[in-house]
C-alpha cells in the first residue's frame, strides 16, 4: 500500500465530500487530489526526482494536507519541520537530510534567509501565502500553471518521510518511517474500532508536523471523511470549530484537554459532536480525565502510547480499559500490529510486575535513523525497537510506563531531550557546569528544570539563562525554572546523578514520570 491510495479511493468514492475544510474554506477530495496531483507535477518540473527530500515548515492548513499526499505522488520524501524550532535547529536539520526543496508558510517567511545561509543545500524555496520574495515561487501559481501528472506510486517500503525527533547526543536524528510503517501503526489502530468513527470529521488542532496528529491524519484518509483544520490550539477555537462543523474525533495531548474542559470561554460551545477523543504524548491526571468525562459526556477516551521510532503507536488503552479499576495509569495493551516486551539489560524477558526496557516489533518499526547506523543498530538491536523507556507488564499484559531511561522530559506533550538543552546551557560563560531534569508541573505535566554551578567569579540569573537559550533552541525546551547549586552529585564513575537531582520533586507526585 501507498500513503496516497486512500485518498485517490476517496477521491472515486466519494467525490463530492469535503476533504479538508481550513479557514471558511472547504475542498472536496476530487478538488484536493487534483491539486495534489498538479502540486506533484510542479515539484517534478523543479527538480524533485525519486527520493529527494521536500520539507514543509508551517502551521497546520488544508495545504498541508495536500503537501503531505503530493510529495510521495511526485516521488518525494517529505520532511515535516518543527514549527517551535529556532532557525539553527531547522537549518540542522534540513542540511542533515539533504533536503532540496523548503515549503514555507508566511508566518515563518522572515526565518528563510537564515536557514538558507545555514543549509546552503536548499535550492528551491516555495512560499503558501501573499506577498512572494524574490527567488521564492508561489505555491498556489505552482497549482495553477502545471497539469495533472499520474502518481508515482511509491509505497510498501519505500522512505515516505523523516521526522526529526530530540537527540541524546544534542542533535535532532531524523527517523526515516516508510509507506509501510505509518499504514501499518494506522491500520493496526484502526482495528480496535476506537480510533476513529469512519467517514467522521477529525479535528487537526495538535500541530501537523508532529506524527501523533500525522497518524490520525493517515488513519482518516484511508478510512474516508473530512479533515477540519485549525491553525493550532486554542481552546476558543477549538470549540467554535467543533460546534461549527460537527467534529467526531479528535487527537490531543493531555494539556490540551485540560485547557479545554477547563476553559469558560469554551463552555458555551456545543460539543455533543464528539464521540472519539484519543490522547497521548504523555499521561493525563486521573482529576482531569474526569472532568473530561464530564464535559464531553458523549466521547469515548483512549490512550496511545508510542513514539515516533514507532510510526508512532505501540499499545493502546480502550475506553473500556478506562473504566475498569486500576488500569487508568496504564498505557494500555500491544496494538493489533506490535509486539510489545519489557526486557533486562540483556534483553531477557522479566517477570510481570518488574520494571525493565520497553520493547516492540512490528511492520511499525522504522526504517532506521538518517545516516546514523551506529544508533539505528543500537535502538534495533535483536529486532526490536528499543524505546529507553522504563515499564512494566502486569499478568494480562497491560503496559505501565514508570520511568525513562533515556533522559527525555514531556512537557505539555513535547519532548525535550535534556542533552540539547544542556548544550545550550553550557554555552553561556557563567556556566561551570549543568545538569537538566524533568520535574512535577500541574500545568505541563512536567516542566524543563536546570540544576546549574556557576563559574567561579562569574555571576547570571534565571532570566538571563532562559534568554540565552531561547537563541540557541525552541522557547519549549528552555529550562522554565532554574536552580542554582555548589556542586552536582557525581557517581563513582564520574557521571552525574540525575536521579538524586529528581528525587526531591518526585517523592511526592505518587510515580517516577508524571
Amino acid at each position: 500500500m501507498r500513503l496516497t491510495q486512500g485518498p485517490t479511493r476517496a477521491a472515486q468514492q466519494t467525490p463530492d465530500l469535503a476533504a479538508t475544510v481550513f479557514g471558511g474554506r472547504t475542498r472536496t477530495w476530487r478538488e484536493s487530489q487534483d491539486r495534489v496531483a498538479r502540486f506533484a507535477a510542479a515539484l517534478r518540473a523543479l527538480g524533485v526526482e525519486t527520493g529527494d527530500r521536500v520539507a514543509i515548515l508551517s502551521l497546520n492548513r488544508d495545504d498541508y494536507h495536500e503537501v503531505q499526499l503530493a510529495v510521495p505522488w511526485s516521488g518525494g520524501v517529505t520532511v515535516p519541520v518543527n514549527t517551535r524550532w529556532s532557525v539553527e535547529e531547522i537549518a540542522f536539520s534540513l542540511a542533515d537530510s539533504g533536503t532540496r526543496v523548503l515549503i514555507v508558510e508566511h508566518t515563518f517567511r522572515t526565518m528563510v534567509p537564515g536557514i538558507l545561509e545555514r543549509a546552503p543545500g536548499v535550492g528551491t524555496v516555495i512560499h503558501v501565502g501573499d506577498d512572494v520574495g524574490d527567488g521564492e515561487h508561489a505555491y498556489e501559481d505552482l497549482i495553477a500553471r502545471h497539469d495533472p501528472v499520474p502518481d508515482a506510486l511509491r509505497g510498501g517500503d519505500d522512505l515516505a518521510a523523516i521526522y526529526y525527533t530530540g537527540g541524546t547526543t544534542g542533535r535532532p536524528k531524523g527517523v526515516m518511517l516508510s509507506h509501510a510503517n505509518l499504514l501499518s501503526s494506522a491500520l493496526g489502530t484502526a482495528a480496535t474500532e476506537h480510533f476513529l468513527v469512519p467517514g467522521g470529521r477529525l479535528l487537526h488542532t495538535a500541530p501537523m508536523f508532529h506524527l501523533a496528529d500525522g497518524a490520525a491524519w493517515v488513519a482518516r484518509n484511508l478510512v474516508g471523511g473530512t479533515h477540519v483544520i485549525v491553525p493550532g490550539f486554542d481552546p476558543v477555537g477549538v470549540g467554535s470549530a467543533v460546534a461549527e462543523h460537527e467534529v467526531t474525533d479528535a487527537l490531543l495531548v493531555p494539556t490540551m484537554i485540560q485547557m479545554l474542559v477547563d476553559s469558560p470561554e469554551a463552555a458555551s460551545y456545543d460539543l455533543s459532536s464528539f464521540q472519539r477523543v484519543v490522547y497521548g504524548a504523555s499521561p493525563i491526571s486521573e482529576a482531569v480525565l474526569d472532568r473530561a468525562a464530564k464535559r464531553l459526556p458523549t466521547a469515548e477516551f483512549s490512550q496511545l502510547y508510542g513514539m515516533t521510532e514507532l510510526s508512532p503507536v505501540c499499545t493502546i488503552l480502550t475506553p473500556d480499559d478506562h473504566g475498569r479499576d486500576g488500569l487508568r495509569r496504564s498505557a494500555g495493551r500491544a496494538a493489533p500490529h506490535s509486539e510489545v516486551r519489557v526486557v533486562d539489560d540483556e534483553d531477557r524477558d522479566v517477570p510481570p510486575g518488574t520494571v525493565g526496557e520497553i520493547v516492540s516489533r512490528g511492520p511499525h518499526v522504522m526504517l532506521g535513523y538518517w545516516n546514523r547506523p551506529e544508533e539505528t543498530d543500537t535502538a534495533l538491536r535483536g529486532g526490536w525497537m528499543h524505546t529507553g523507556d522504563g515499564g512494566f507488564l502486569d499478568e494480562h499484559g497491560y503496559l505501565f510506563v514508570v520511568d525513562r531511561i533515556k533522559d527525555m522530559i514531556v512537557s505539555g506533550g513535547e519532548n525535550v531531550y535534556s542533552a540539547e538543552v544542556e548544550n545550550a546551557l553550557a554555552r553561556h560563560p557563567a556556566v561551570s557546569s549543568c545538569a537538566v531534569i524533568g520535574v512535577p508541573d500541574e500545568q505541563w505535566g512536567e516542566r524543563v528544570h536546570a540544576v546549574v554551578v556557576i563559574a567561579p567569579g562569574a555571576s547570571t540569573t534565571a532570566e538571563e539563562l532562559r534568554d540565552h537559550c531561547r537563541a540557541l533552541i525552541a522557547g519549549y525546551k528552555c529550562p522554565r525554572s532554574v536552580e542554582f547549586v555548589e556542586a552536582l552529585p557525581i557517581s563513582g564513575a564520574g557521571k552525574i546523578l540525575k536521579r538524586e537531582l529528581r528525587a526531591p520533586y518526585w517523592e511526592t507526585a505518587g510515580r517516577g514520570v508524571s
